[in-house]
């Protein structure tokens, strides 16, 4: 599906025809940003020595500043979800991460795949957690194991159906009966894939 005008600054940043990104956003240096990723109202992204990587299907939420680190790039897996005002800073996100709102994970951090960062948590420098992992806390750590794969991947599922919408001129999809049924049918999908059930 066509994602619309997806739109960059410069030469080296490359975006998926597949992409959504809002005409707010701005984006800078080596960025790539795969097919099915969206990227919302006032986000920057800014790569002038490494690189940020955007992961399909990834959502990158309002007002959220992706940089690149000291030495290290930023790269965004699969699936994820960068909630509203996260800031990322040279480190790296698994595939099916969610980053709650107003986190900050600084440079040489890795954050496990099924993950779960809570809002407000705050990632000093070379912060390793492991997959499956809920992580809170500043300096952040990981207090609980669980597997997040199912729950994450809805997430951005929705985003992705959401951003589809809004190329259509459709700021109101989620509020719709026909979503709410494909929301669950999604849902269940994915238990069935990632919970065996």
């Amino acid at each position: 599906m066509d994602m619309g005008s997806a739109r960059a600054f410069g030469p080296d940043a490359i975006v998926d025809a597949e992409a959504f990104i809002h005409p707010s956003a701005q984006i800078y240096g080596k960025v790539s940003v795969a097919a099915g990723a969206s990227i919302w109202p006032n986000v920057v992204v800014r790569a002038e020595s490494q690189e940020v990587v955007i992961g399909r299907r990834t959502n990158i939420q309002d007002f959220v500043m992706v940089h690149v680190g000291n030495g290290t790039g930023t790269i965004i897996s699969e699936d994820c979800s960068i909630t509203h005002h996260v800031t990322l800073h040279g480190c790296r996100i698994g595939d099916r991460v969610l980053v709650g709102i107003g986190a900050t994970i600084m440079d040489g951090c890795v954050i496990g795949e099924n993950s779960i960062v809570a809002g407000q948590t705050f990632l000093k420098e070379g912060t390793v957690i492991p997959p499956n992992s809920i992580v809170m806390g500043a300096p952040g750590k990981a207090v609980k194991v669980r597997n997040s794969a199912a729950a994450n991947a809805f997430n951005a599922w929705m985003y992705r159906e959401n951003a589809a919408a809004y190329v259509r001129g459709e700021h109101r999809l989620w509020a719709s009966a026909s979503f709410s049924e494909a929301a669950r049918i999604e849902r269940g999908r994915l238990a069935a894939l990632y919970d065996g059930g």
